[in-house]
């Protein structure tokens, strides 16, 4: 289906997806996360009485301005079963009373992807240390992409300056989204060698990366969980979260806007006073046969 505005997206990829439908009438659809195509399968399959099952159902961050918290809403109230990633989901799908039989916590899928490629991502991880001078656990890998933090041209040069000032104290690396990097381009910014722009890394690459950080700086719904999982801080530049176990019980620190707050808990990972975690229930890599295993039983 390609780009376009929210209503075209998600109308063109129903178009589609009910010829496809109709022509196989699959048992089951499963919708994964929370962008457009989870939503507009969703419809379509209960529009054609296809029961559809959504995979990481019930988060919320109760930020109704995120079109992907609209998603995950619309989503879980028409799907026929929900599988959880945590147990704060299962609670949100109660508390708008979904009967528990149609909910099962069966973990993080992202996880299973993580523990999967781990290996492969690690052997990338010197070529890329050369690549950009980078030496394991001394540095700060950052990533921005929302509208809140990117969209607003006063609020994004404060915050590169202030991502400026951080690297003063260790190297940052910021692969930077296109949309990002487009709104940069109308600003006159003199940032220091230190804070390294380039252009956006595949997974493997990624996850390298993330793993030898000292710190992830980010927007990203994924990376907080990511980072949990490694072991490694995370600040979330976000004033909300729909993943508040990695805050609860990982390595995950909801910043907000506040730029002040972004240079205290930075430096204070750099100190090594940074907030210890641990792996959430179910995170262990097994979300997928777990899946299976619900789907063997029906």
């Amino acid at each position: 289906v390609g780009s376009g505005s929210h209503a075209r997206q998600t109308a063109d990829i129903m178009t589609a997806f009910e010829a496809y439908l109709l022509d196989e009438r699959p048992d089951w659809v499963l919708v994964y996360g929370d962008v457009n195509s989870t939503v507009a399968a969703a419809l379509v399959c209960t529009k054609l009485h296809i029961p559809v099952a959504h995979v990481e159902a019930g988060l919320r961050s109760g930020d109704r301005r995120m079109p992907e918290e609209v998603n995950r809403v619309v989503t879980d109230s028409i799907a026929n079963l929900l599988l959880t990633p945590s147990p704060d989901a299962d609670a949100n799908l109660a508390r708008e009373g979904v009967p528990a039989s149609r909910i099962r916590f069966i973990g993080n899928v992202m996880i299973d992807t993580l523990k999967r490629l781990k290996p492969a991502a690690d052997e990338r991880w010197p070529a890329l240390a050369q690549r950009h001078a980078l030496e394991a656990g001394n540095y700060m890998l950052i990533t921005l992409h929302r509208p809140s933090n990117v969209d607003d041209p006063e609020h994004l040069a404060a915050l590169m300056q202030t991502l400026a000032e951080l690297s003063e104290h260790v190297p940052a690396l910021f692969p930077v989204h296109p949309r990002t990097r487009a709104r940069l381009s109308t600003l006159d910014l003199d940032l220091p060698a230190s804070l390294m722009l380039t252009h956006p890394v595949g997974y493997l690459d990624f996850l390298a990366l993330q793993s030898n950080a000292t710190l992830v700086v980010t927007d990203s719904g994924g990376l907080q969980e990511e980072t949990t999982v490694l072991g490694v801080p995370c600040l979330t530049l976000r004033e909300s979260t729909e993943r508040p176990v990695t805050i609860t019980e990982g390595t995950n620190v909801l910043i907000g806007r506040d730029l002040g707050r972004l240079r205290q808990e930075a430096h204070g990972v750099l100190a090594g006073t940074a907030k210890t975690g641990t792996v959430p229930a179910k995170w262990d890599g097994q979300a997928g046969e777990r899946i299976a295993e619900v789907f063997a039983s029906l």
